[in-house]
């Protein structure tokens, strides 16, 4: 009794195995290429978890390249600080700026516009009274991924996560 009950998943499995591998003549075409590259190139091209595209065609001597696609528009470096999760290796290391006004301290949750534009709010139970006018304040890269704010005339620096 229990070996009819397991054969019919056993066979399932194996046909979904089966299925998944398929459709391997990409991986073939691009397994027969000599040129590293091009090979290197050719697997690059094959989109995981859905059907293969079809293998790059070696081009030939002296044949001008491909062009390349226009890079789409992307956000500047002090448009992307903060929303990133951990830092990459051309990633700016921090952020200067002004709270404009009155700054009058902070507590849990409370946010900041900075004169950049950016929007940060503080992520941690910490509050701090200050009566401070437009303090220069620095946005620096914490452990994993968090940041604090180095607020000018203040020694403790609340951690924050960028909102806007």
């Amino acid at each position: 009794m229990t070996l009819s009950r397991t054969i019919p998943a056993s066979l399932l499995c194996l046909g979904a195995a089966v299925s998944a591998f398929a459709d391997d003549a990409p991986l073939q075409r691009c397994r027969a290429m000599k040129d590293s590259a091009q090979r290197l190139a050719c697997y690059d091209a094959i989109p995981l978890g859905l059907p293969a595209a079809p293998a790059l065609a070696p081009s030939q001597p002296g044949a001008p390249a491909p062009a390349a696609a226009a890079p789409a528009s992307s956000p500047t470096l002090l448009q992307r600080f903060g929303f990133e999760g951990r830092a990459q290796p051309d990633e700016l290391p921090s952020v200067e700026s002004t709270i404009p006004g009155l700054f009058e301290g902070w507590a849990p949750r409370s946010s900041f516009k900075l004169a950049n534009g950016q929007v940060w709010q503080v992520n941690e139970e910490t509050s701090r009274i200050a009566h401070l006018q437009s303090p220069k304040v620095k946005i620096v890269r914490g452990a994993l991924g968090s940041f604090f704010m180095e607020i000018e005339g203040v020694s403790q620096s609340p951690r924050v996560r960028r909102v806007q």
